[in-house]
């Protein structure tokens, strides 16, 4: 039994083998000249403005969180349609419902007022 994950031990040691030589060589061998430049903070290149800890309106979460939601519900759709036609009557109907409960779920957050930015 151990004999068909030997391969994948080895692998796995080759693998971390590689990886804490790159590491250690790029450590070892890399020019460090740290400056006030490259020490500060940067960002989609504007520089940072006021606290790093200011908040946030809980809308930008609720949002992102249900963009989330709604994404990997529809990688759902990419199976369906690639066996749609061997799925017949049974397999539309089925993905109808499902739709109609995402819709369903779409316009109670959007009357809920979870889209709302000017809240």
């Amino acid at each position: 039994m151990l004999g068909d994950y030997l391969p994948i031990l080895v692998h796995f040691g080759v693998v971390v083998l590689i990886a804490a030589s790159i590491l250690g060589m790029s450590a070892w061998v890399g020019v460090k000249r740290p400056s006030r430049e490259k020490l500060s903070p940067y960002e989609c290149g504007i520089a940072p403005v006021g606290n790093a800890r200011e908040r946030f309106s809980i809308s930008f979460y609720l949002v992102g969180m249900l963009f989330i939601l709604f994404d990997v519900e529809a990688v759902f759709l990419y199976p369906w349609a690639v066996v749609y036609r061997s799925l017949k009557w049974s397999g539309f109907v089925e993905m109808f419902i499902y739709i109609a409960i995402l819709g369903a779920g779409y316009v109670y957050i959007w009357k809920k007022g979870a889209l709302d930015w000017k809240k």
